[in-house]
């Protein structure tokens, strides 16, 4: 949950030009219901940011990073219903993301989010690593940090440590970012490997 959390908040620094594109009027309106959502979205009453992200989509349909907001905030909702209200909303959170790529092929976040989803699912509602690990090589063609993130962040879910250190230290000789070191520095307290936790500095 913390990943999608992360992921989501990530999102709200994506500065949607498109907007400035259209009537200015309108533009202030999505901006505003933006806001509103993004601050709900802090508050995590997601609720509220649904019908925020609802009514931009009304707007601006051609928008992706709405499409995967939207998406977002309505998978948040679900995990914070009951699992019949839940099993409801699955479909329209697959299409919410899946739509956001279909405008932007190269759209990471959406990804990122699908990934999660078909993690946590229960195979029998469509859960599968399969379809996971496809989105996870379509980001390793994109950005090759977010790839093996993505795929250091499936093995680790079905408890394959070291293959998932070993992607994080791919994306960590690429990136050399603050994330990409989160990622080992996560993995070696998880399996105790102190002295690789040392060596990191």
């Amino acid at each position: 949950m913390r990943f999608i959390l992360y992921l989501f908040y990530f999102s709200f620094a994506v500065h949607s030009a498109y907007a400035q594109q259209r009537n200015p009027v309108d533009s202030s309106i999505v901006k505003k219901l933006e806001l509103e959502g993004d601050a709900a979205c802090a508050m995590l009453d997601w609720e509220a940011a649904v019908n925020c992200y609802k009514r931009i989509l009304e707007l601006r349909p051609e928008v992706a990073n709405y499409h995967y907001k939207y998406g977002g905030a309505l998978g948040m909702l679900a995990k914070s219903s009951n699992k019949i209200k839940a099993l409801s909303m699955i479909g329209e959170i697959k299409k919410s993301f899946e739509t956001a790529l279909k405008i932007n092929k190269n759209h990471i976040e959406a990804r990122y989010a699908l990934i999660e989803l078909y993690l946590e699912l229960p195979g029998i509602v469509g859960g599968s690593e399969k379809k996971a690990q496809r989105y996870a090589n379509e980001l390793l063609s994109i950005s090759a940090v977010d790839g093996y993130i993505s795929k250091g962040r499936i093995a680790e879910f079905f408890k394959r440590y070291k293959q998932a250190e070993n992607f994080y230290l791919q994306a960590h000789k690429i990136g050399n970012s603050k994330i990409t070191k989160q990622k080992l520095i996560n993995i070696y307290k998880l399996t105790k490997q102190f002295d690789k936790l040392q060596s990191l500095g």
